[in-house]
């Protein structure tokens, strides 16, 4: 079964870490757009490539600005991110406009669902689903997709 591929762009200033999440994207089927590691970068590569979603870390070179990365993204790029952090209790109630969070130390297999989950999600308006192992959707998002999620059920 065919999967719908979304183009990600990575923000995350650890090196390593954004080559190891490329990989992770493409061979979850989804095609990597680039990689911003501050959050001035991750706004113009949003504002330029227009990517489906964007795995963005809280914590980047120029600070823990990655709560406001995300807010520009979803509401001047028109597009969707996707906290990948181990900074999760940094985030805002509402997410900033986030669909959800993946915390660190996270697993390429965790990753890989969350992103064919999202692919569908964001695609068909509609979970596939249960929400994966690992993934905590935002309260809007799950109620947008209609997923089931504990965080959603606890707002």
């Amino acid at each position: 079964m065919s999967r719908p591929a979304l183009d990600v762009l990575i923000v995350e200033d650890e090196m390593l870490l954004a080559i190891e999440l490329e990989h992770l994207i493409e061979e979850a089927g989804c095609h990597p757009l680039g990689c911003a590691m501050s959050s001035d970068e991750a706004v113009a590569l949003a504002q330029q490539l227009k990517p489906d979603l964007a795995l963005v870390d809280v914590h980047l070179s120029d600070g823990p600005t990655g709560v406001d990365v995300a807010r520009k993204i979803a509401d001047d790029c028109g597009g969707v991110a996707l906290f990948m952090t181990a900074n999760v209790k940094r985030l805002p109630d509402d997410f900033a406009g986030a669909c959800g969070v993946i915390g660190k130390p996270y697993s390429e297999h965790g990753v890989k669902t969350a992103l064919a989950f999202l692919a569908v999600c964001l695609t068909e308006g509609r979970a596939p689903g249960p929400v994966p192992v690992g993934l905590t959707l935002a309260p809007a998002y799950a109620q947008r997709w209609e997923a089931e999620d504990p965080l959603a059920r606890s707002a």
